[in-house]
């Protein structure tokens, strides 16, 4: 395993949920952490770090390039390195089916779950490959990997991050990237809670957990990357 100490970690979607869980958990394991949040205060108040010397807030929204390109730059001059991306920001919207002629959705999901993270994985990737071992986690969903309802634009999008995460993998490994995708099934956090009737909020995956798993893929040793982390709360006959 790969010490996370001191190493230069940057994590989108920080605010709150699974982002918020990772960056406790790493910052308890002493990396040092570069946040992209809509709104820096209350990424502040809810890490409750506004003076913690290992963490930086940044203003990150996925449809701006800018924002990316900024926080980036902001990073290495902060930090002076970049070991690690966590491309965790992500939107979900109502169910959009296959017959919807109104695309509108579809555009913004596109652009938040796959155009968002992809910049930012090349932005990074220079500064990964200095690193010798640099990583690319990325929060995708079981719902990259199976349709299982209406909600047809979000696979989509989630099946398009678990290619980034190949073609990653792919473009990075001889200067030692490796990149994995996460693909959780329901996870307790805002974005699920209009899923109640379809999984008890008890039985969903809790934000901690998947913390951990994130902590596990930014760890492992160029020579024992796992590719994908498929994780269930329930059973699914395919897996």
């Amino acid at each position: 395993m790969i010490p996370l100490n001191d190493r230069v970690i940057m994590i989108s979607g920080a605010t709150r949920g699974i982002g918020l869980a990772c960056a406790r958990r790493l910052l308890h394991e002493g990396a040092r952490l570069s946040l992209g949040v809509r709104d820096i205060d209350a990424g502040e108040n809810a890490l409750q770090s506004s003076e913690h010397p290992n963490v930086a807030f940044f203003p990150y929204h996925a449809e701006d390039l800018l924002s990316a390109q900024d926080w980036v730059t902001g990073t290495l001059r902060r930090f002076g390195q970049l070991d690690g991306l966590v491309n965790n920001a992500g939107m979900a919207q109502p169910a959009m089916t296959l017959m919807d002629e109104d695309e509108a959705m579809l555009d913004n999901l596109w652009t938040v779950n796959v155009k968002g993270p992809t910049r930012l994985t090349r932005l990074a990737m220079p500064h990964l490959a200095k690193s010798g071992c640099g990583r690319v986690v990325n929060v995708a969903s079981l719902s990259g990997k199976r349709v299982k309802n209406d909600n047809l634009g979000y696979a989509m999008t989630k099946f398009a991050l678990i290619a980034l995460t190949h073609a990653t993998r792919r473009e990075g490994w001889e200067q030692g990237i490796r990149a994995t995708a996460i693909c959780p099934s329901f996870v307790r956090t805002d974005m699920t809670a209009a899923e109640t009737k379809v999984v008890d909020p008890a039985e969903m995956i809790q934000p901690e957990d998947l913390a951990q798993l994130i902590h596990t893929a930014l760890a492992l040793p160029n020579n024992a990357v796992v590719a994908e982390i498929l994780v269930n709360c329930q059973f699914e006959d395919m897996f």
